[in-house]
């Protein structure tokens, strides 16, 4: 069962670990996109998850990353975890959804701890992986809509 994080450092490690799943699950899911520009896409995603993890790792390190008081405590991981995984056999559109909800749960993530950061380059640094997370969504997005509209 998920529990509530009890610091900012507990919710910094999550969402490393969080990115390193996210590498791993972007090169899985190369191999199983049907688009070699897709294919290459999830490979760029993949790299840019290893980037986000290295910028969370040095917020870890920064010393003194103030929170609003009782924040933490708000955090429950199960609100940042998709709910679904890789299943044999999932179609191309499935593969998609999958990769946007999993865009969606870290965008969320990223912006719900820039909420409670008070530490304004940590929040800065939030709000940038927020927005990348964001564009890898938008990117699937577009790809599932077009996938709809050839009837894949």
């Amino acid at each position: 069962m998920m529990g509530e994080f009890e610091s900012v450092e507990e919710i910094l490690e999550f969402a490393i670990a969080r990115e390193v799943a996210a590498n791993e699950f972007y090169i899985d899911l190369a191999k199983r996109l049907e688009s070699p520009a897709m294919r290459e896409l999830a490979l760029k995603f993949a790299e840019e998850e290893l980037e986000h993890k290295a910028k969370l790792e040095l917020e870890t390190m920064k010393e003194g990353i103030a929170v609003a008081a009782g924040k933490v405590a708000e955090f429950k991981m199960s609100d940042y975890m998709a709910d679904v995984g890789f299943v044999p056999d999932m179609d191309y559109k499935d593969l998609l959804i999958l990769a946007m909800k999993k865009e969606r749960k870290s965008l969320r993530l990223y912006i719900d701890l820039a909420i409670i950061v008070e530490d304004a380059d940590s929040r800065e640094t939030l709000l940038s992986l927020a927005e990348e997370e964001a564009g890898h969504r938008a990117r699937f997005e577009i790809e599932y809509d077009e996938a709809m509209l050839k009837g894949r």
